[in-house]
């Protein structure tokens, strides 16, 4: 005998986070950041064959300012990567990151002083899309995986701060990158 039992039918129950969290499921303006070849299959996820525009995403956005999605397509080398960091700097809160491809997710196959191993060592990615290149089914599937995860579950107002502040804690204890030892770094 809970409260579900004394409301009437056709009632919905939810929190303002969750409401919220739908509206913006729908929303996602993606900021292209098209360094390789990755950017053609990018592209062609906005094309009419695979039509990005029925989960609300047709519009590429060039202005980070307007932008709450960078997706990173391509491999990062070291003159692109204070113009990435900049670009994600100037993209508002609440933003995320996915990086599309081997070569933005790790390197790929340029192991080499030029080419940064990874998007992460740059801005916090959210979403990784494996393959070299990925197709744009992939890309389908790697918006619903952010959607499902991190833009319905996340927080909101004093909630948000308070995650912001925990986050920046424990990243104040956390070792730096070149001291963490694994199969990544």
């Amino acid at each position: 005998m809970g409260i579900e039992d004394k409301i009437p039918q056709g009632v919905v129950l939810t929190t303002l986070e969750g409401v919220f969290g739908w509206m913006r499921q729908a929303s996602l303006w993606p900021a292209t950041f098209g360094l390789a070849c990755c950017a053609i299959e990018m592209m062609t996820y906005g094309a009419p064959r695979f039509d990005a525009g029925r989960w609300g995403q047709e519009v590429f956005r060039a202005s980070p300012r307007q932008a709450d999605l960078m997706i990173i397509s391509g491999r990062v080398s070291q003159k692109m990567a204070p113009v990435l960091r900049q670009v994600y700097d100037q993209m508002p809160n609440p933003k995320w990151v996915m990086a599309m491809g081997v070569c933005a997710s790790s390197g790929g196959m340029f192991n080499n002083y030029a080419v940064i191993q990874g998007g992460d060592h740059l801005v916090p990615v959210d979403v990784y899309v494996p393959g070299c290149p990925p197709r744009p089914d992939m890309l389908i599937d790697a918006m619903f995986k952010l959607k499902k995860d991190i833009v319905m579950k996340r927080p909101m107002a004093q909630n948000e701060l308070d995650a912001w502040e925990a986050a920046e804690k424990a990243a104040l204890v956390a070792p730096a990158t070149h001291e963490m030892k694994g199969l990544l770094r």
